[in-house]
């Protein structure tokens, strides 16, 4: 039986990518070959999935096919996430797709992979 292992982002500024989502979700970086990445983010306590980060000569897709969906409890811990993720570098993004009620802000890491904040309250 195969387990989720590590999701893969490709980045062109790896050190920017490395600080901004360690920084984002309180993961220790890795550089000792974790799961054959050179560079890899994971939890600090173990739980949860280690992000990985490539180096990448093309720019993020306007409309990736995946995406990481980052949870949140509810509308007023979304606002306060949404506000440090842009405090930490992170940009707003001019989704065209959203529903007309939102569970999720759509967000770009500084490299600008699209990302989304979603508030899991929400009905």
């Amino acid at each position: 039986m195969v387990t989720l292992g590590v999701i893969a982002i490709g980045v062109v500024d790896k050190p920017r990518a490395v600080e901004f989502w360690r920084r984002a979700l309180g993961y220790e970086e890795r550089r000792d070959g974790f799961g054959g990445w050179e560079t890899v983010l994971v939890p600090p306590d173990g739980v949860g999935t280690p992000l990985a980060l490539q180096t990448s000569d093309r720019p993020a897709d306007e409309y990736p096919r995946i995406h990481l969906d980052l949870h949140v409890r509810d509308a007023a811990e979304q606002d306060a996430e949404v506000a440090r993720l842009l405090s930490l570098g992170a940009a707003r993004v001019d989704w065209d797709r959203y529903p007309a009620d939102p569970d999720f802000v759509v967000l770009a890491d500084p490299d600008g992979n699209r990302f989304c904040v979603v508030d899991l309250s929400h009905g």
